[in-house]
């Protein structure tokens, strides 16, 4: 886990610095879009687009583009329809990677990610190639500044997570992913501060990384993660404090 979390931190230190809000803003609102087409437009009887909205609010997503992405999935406007596509590969020693993708375009994103692979030194792979090595979770990451333990353990708990771990500086609950809307509705009532927060895959294995290997990984991870179409990208290396901080330097 300790791997996964560095790597969720990475993107959302990466994210505030490089405030690419327009680009966030288009991927949120393909989650709303979906959310809309599968369950219908109303946030109070879909679960999923409730929690899509939440997220689009939490960013300062403006409520006229939150209302026609809703309009969009409903077909109330047009637009074409978004469909979720998984990708799986390998990047640079042996490392495995999941992309979960929303496109209007199959045709136009599997060359565009092969090449995204390739280029950063790995390789997009066939269907389930490495989905086995993955279990699909809801994850919080909080600073532990925010709250005792035993406090968020029992928010947590009786919300419906699984787990709370406590990290160096962070605790990360984790939830199935039926419970990530109710979990994330109880710590927002308990107003605790979250690092990050998202439906994810977490490895059941990982691959110990040097700092040099990490770079090359990391590049790879942060060009799948720029991609319009890429809503979250999950690998399965693992970095330690001693490596996280040699990156940082």
């Amino acid at each position: 886990m300790a791997g996964h979390s560095h790597w969720a931190g990475i993107k959302h230190k990466k994210a505030l610095i490089d405030n690419k809000r327009g680009k966030l803003w288009s991927k949120l609102s393909k989650q709303i879009i979906i959310a809309a087409q599968m369950g219908g437009g109303d946030p109070d009887a879909n679960v999923r687009l409730r929690t899509a909205i939440a997220d689009a609010k939490a960013v300062s997503m403006p409520k006229d583009n939150i209302t026609r992405a809703i309009k969009r999935g409903t077909g109330e406007l047009a637009g074409g329809t978004v469909e979720e596509v998984i990708y799986e590969g390998y990047g640079p020693h042996g490392v495995a990677v999941m992309c979960d993708i929303m496109t209007d375009n199959r045709n136009r994103t599997a060359p565009e990610l092969r090449k995204v692979f390739e280029v950063n030194g790995g390789k997009l792979g066939a269907t389930n190639c490495v989905a086995y090595m993955f279990d699909r979770k809801g994850l919080f990451v909080l600073p532990q500044s925010a709250v005792e333990e035993e406090q968020l353990m029992e928010i947590a708990l009786e919300a419906g997570a699984e787990d709370v771990k406590q990290g160096t500086e962070t605790f990360e609950i984790t939830c199935d992913p039926e419970h990530y809307s109710q979990v994330s509705e109880v710590l927002a009532q308990a107003e605790l501060e979250i690092t990050s927060q998202q439906l994810t895959r977490i490895p059941t294995n990982t691959v110990d990384l040097d700092a040099t290997q990490a770079t090359q990984v990391l590049k790879l991870l942060e060009a799948l993660d720029d991609h319009d179409d890429v809503q979250n990208v999950s690998a399965n290396l693992n970095l330690t404090d001693e490596v996280v901080a040699s990156l940082e330097d």
